[in-house]
């Protein structure tokens, strides 16, 4: 079989799922104010609390955060290769939800490869959603982000081209090049049994390479075992289609696929672990993602909002 072609079997799979039991509900076009709470976290526009955090797993974002809401959170990600030395990264986000289903945020990532380390992005983003929550299937959000490169390639992300970066070795490596991304983030919770989350990704380089890696991630959990939610386990995945501007016509498939388990030891606080295992030749033998986030905003701030219709990885 094509490994090439798993992403899309399991791709096809879970939208034929999800297609089967859409909820399609349609509600009355009544300018009315929903609001859901859980264990002290505020949801607007009626999304689940589980979905309204902006970080639904370690791969996915979803929907928008409540209005003056923040998010924090602090991500590891360890790549262990096939071949050569494992490349972490480090990366520390922080959002604001603001009215009318707008969000901000601004991350940084650092670096650690084969010994050598320090900064490597910093970026700024914005989102938007469409409607209030389950006003349209799928609840679909637009999501676009800027990356400044702040300092040298360390790893590269695809394999170069023969003959490519003599002159460049003899100064060091070259810096990261900035680049710009834009996503479709799509959710849906059923009902009380589980909540489902897919990311469509581009992002291109703008400067050295060119690199461009297109995609889709998506995760799919259910609460287990404690109360109020507290214990969340699931599935995701990550398919990565990667060329630089000589590579086109020759891309890296990247697929990675694996379990994920979400636990909150206090009512703001989560914490996220997937042990994620590669499924092609381009893939990473083994991605691990640890993400600690912290959710902090007053209780009524969305009781101030707009009418239905506006919202927020």
């Amino acid at each position: 079989m094509n490994t090439s072609r798993l992403p899309f079997i399991a791709l096809c799979a879970l939208l034929a799922l999800i297609v089967f039991h859409s909820p399609c509900r349609a509600q009355t076009a009544e300018a009315e104010q929903v609001v859901v709470s859980s264990e002290g976290i505020p949801s607007a526009y009626g999304a689940p609390p589980g979905i309204s955090r902006s970080r639904f797993s370690n791969l996915t974002t979803a929907y928008v955060l409540p209005p003056w809401t923040f998010f924090f959170a602090e991500i590891y990600e360890g790549d262990a290769f096939r071949h050569g030395p494992p490349d972490h990264l480090f990366t520390q986000e922080i959002e604001m939800g603001l009215p009318y289903r707008f969000g901000v945020a601004a991350e940084t990532q650092f670096e650690r490869f084969n010994g050598g380390g320090g900064p490597s992005t910093a970026s700024i983003e914005a989102r938007y959603a469409l409607a209030d929550w389950n006003k349209i299937p799928l609840n679909p959000t637009l999501f676009a982000e800027f990356k400044f490169g702040t300092g040298p390639i360390r790893h590269e992300e695809g394999m170069p081209p023969a003959g490519a970066g003599g002159e460049e070795e003899e100064n060091g490596p070259p810096q990261k090049p900035d680049a710009y991304e834009i996503r479709l983030l799509l959710a849906q919770d059923f009902g009380e049994r589980f909540e489902w989350a897919m990311n469509w990704f581009l992002e291109n380089e703008i400067e050295g390479d060119r690199g461009r890696e297109w995609g889709f991630a998506q995760s799919a959990l259910a609460p287990v075992l404690l109360p109020d939610e507290r214990l969340k386990v699931g599935v995701e995945m990550q398919y990565k289609n990667f060329t630089m501007k000589d590579t086109r016509g020759d891309p890296q498939n990247i697929f990675v696929v694996g379990p994920t388990v979400a636990w909150k030891p206090t009512r703001n606080t989560r914490i996220d672990i997937s042990p994620l295992f590669g499924c092609t030749n381009d893939s990473p033998h083994v991605q691990v993602f640890g993400v600690f986030s912290w959710l902090l905003g007053p209780p009524g701030a969305q009781e101030a909002e707009a009418p239905a219709s506006t919202r927020n990885r």
